[in-house]
């Protein structure tokens, strides 16, 4: 029997319906909308697209977006200046910079990310990038949730799939993923309450030397390790629920971490590419601009 695929388009429109609610709610209380400012360094496609579907994103849900278009060949200190700009606006709730900022075509060494991403305000560091939120996240008591793992996590929970107690093998150990994902499905509790905690986590990647093996042991795997299909049908436990966070193109394809058609034979719920974890992503960033939003209006966040 083929595994179940969890559907996270349909998810991430549940999360974005409740979103505008909260919106339209929290304006009707006489506040002004959230507001999530967006900032685009050069020209790459693929940015491009991500920040043209993030703007859709904020106009279904009522929330003001703004985007910066600053040129490749900007220096640090100019993309400086305009994120602090943005810090020091009270009308903007959210900053984001979207990564990655480009390479130097003149050889030199380009634009520090760290530094950018430091410079944000942790108040309106929607990506939960910022080195205080993540050591927030770390104590148990996030500011925000990174959004790409806080969309696992509801992807799990209204499939009605528990953590607690199972073992959980993510293969990746990215700053925006696989490590803030282990983090939070290790706590004693979480976004979605304790079944969606209390993991045992184990984070392999690329170099781990008996990757396979170490894959075997999951219940549930978590593919974010950038490499096209690299999880293979002998890598997956039979009856073990396989998420797939990549999106890589291969030719005239989009493909996850996870050889589909595989997995499908041998899992018991898998996340299809395109149409599972992506959409979430951009769901969670419209709930932590709101989140800014009533933060910053003094208000607890919902």
């Amino acid at each position: 029997m083929p595994a179940t695929r969890l559907d996270g388009k349909t998810i991430a429109a549940e999360i974005r319906g409740e979103v505008a609610e909260g919106v339209a709610e929290f304006v009707a209380q006489g506040h002004s909308a959230p507001t999530l400012a967006a900032v685009l360094v050069g020209e790459d496609p693929a940015s491009q697209v991500y920040v043209r579907n993030k703007e859709r994103a904020c106009d279904k849900a009522g929330i003001g977006s703004r985007l910066t278009r600053l040129p490749a060949d900007c220096t640090q200190t100019q993309l400086l200046d305009h994120v602090r700009s943005l810090n020091e606006d009270p009308s903007v709730h959210g900053i984001l910079v979207q990564l990655p900022l480009p390479a130097r075509d003149d050889g030199g060494s380009g634009i520090d990310e760290r530094a950018v991403l430091d410079a944000i305000d942790p108040a309106k560091d929607v990506d939960a990038f910022s080195p205080v939120n993540v050591g927030l996240l770390m104590q148990g008591r996030p500011r925000f949730l990174p959004c790409t793992p806080h969309g696992i996590i509801q992807i799990l929970a209204r499939s009605g799939i528990s953590t607690a107690g199972r073992h959980v093998v993510v293969v990746g150990r990215s700053d925006i993923v696989g490590k803030p994902l282990a983090m939070m499905l290790a706590q004693k509790d979480g976004p979605c309450g304790p079944d969606l905690a209390n993991a045992t986590v184990t984070i392999a990647h690329s170099r781990t030397g008996n990757l396979a093996d170490v894959c075997r042991t999951a219940d549930i795997l978590v593919a974010a390790v950038g490499r096209p299909e690299m999880i293979r049908a002998d890598m997956i436990r039979p009856g073990a629920v396989v998420i797939d966070v990549g999106i890589n193109r291969v030719g005239d394809r989009l493909v996850g971490d996870v050889a589909f058609a595989e997995a499908e034979t041998v899992a018991s719920a898998v996340t299809p590419v395109p149409g599972g974890v992506g959409p979430l992503t951009i769901a969670m960033l419209m709930h932590n601009t709101l989140t800014a939003a009533r933060q910053a209006a003094g208000e607890s966040s919902k």
